[in-house]
């Protein structure tokens, strides 16, 4: 009877071992983009993935400024995620027309980093696609609870619409205020873009400002190397 009872501990504890890292739905976050987007190492290459059902206010769009709460949201998650593993629920479709993999995404305690965005006020529940609905009559209750309590982007008034997050700042996407990509061109005389977030924009000191990626590209920049 001991030997049975033995054998099953280290039977359990063999099955503990091998539902770390190695768990098929588990995966290395290599970089945090923002409050809704992150990059992990997903069988065998580097795939962004997109959280499912909800949308943090921009930090790095390359045609518009920094929004109310973007930054705290991207803290948030950067916090959550930097050096850490993460579990992905996929729905239905997998992936967006960007390419990204969609998905409800887990943290090291076992919690939807979907529903704690939310529940902070961090973020909306705009993008209700089917089939990709599991979850979203438990988001839309969470995000009732988070309005009234007035908590993160809740708290400013008509800063939340149906078309996405609005400032009294001019937002217009041509004007040139607006634009935030940096062109440098370094020592050896590449011509290099610089986007709002990545490692070495704070620091960059721009030989040209561009509004889109593409204006970029065509004067002859590439993007900096990782």
């Amino acid at each position: 009877m001991k030997r049975v009872t033995l054998s099953l501990v280290l039977f359990i504890f063999a099955l503990a071992g091998c539902a770390g890292h190695e768990s098929p739905d588990t995966y290395e976050v290599t970089k945090v983009i923002d409050g809704d987007t992150f990059k992990v190492n997903y069988e065998g290459k580097e795939e962004t993935i997109r959280l499912l059902l909800i949308d943090t206010p921009e930090t790095v769009h390359p045609r518009k400024p920094e929004q109310p709460f973007g930054k705290e949201a991207s803290d948030f998650m950067k916090d959550k995620l930097s050096g850490e593993y993460v579990r992905l629920e996929l729905d239905v479709s997998e992936r967006d027309k960007y390419g990204r993999i969609l998905a409800y995404a887990y943290d090291a305690e076992g919690e939807m980093l979907n529903e704690q965005l939310l529940r902070k006020g961090l973020a909306r529940v705009p993008y209700i696609f089917p089939p990709n609905t599991k979850y979203v009559d438990r988001f839309q209750e969470i995000q009732r609870e988070a309005q009234k309590k007035k908590v993160g982007i809740w708290s400013i008034e008509d800063y939340v619409t149906d078309e996405g997050f609005q400032t009294t700042e001019n937002t217009n996407e041509n004007d040139p205020s607006q634009c935030k990509i940096k062109g440098n061109i370094n020592s050896s005389g590449e011509k290099i873009y610089h986007l709002p977030g990545g490692s070495s924009y704070e620091v960059t000191k721009p030989e040209q400002i561009f509004c889109t990626i593409e204006e970029a590209k065509d004067a002859g920049f590439r993007p900096v190397k990782r």
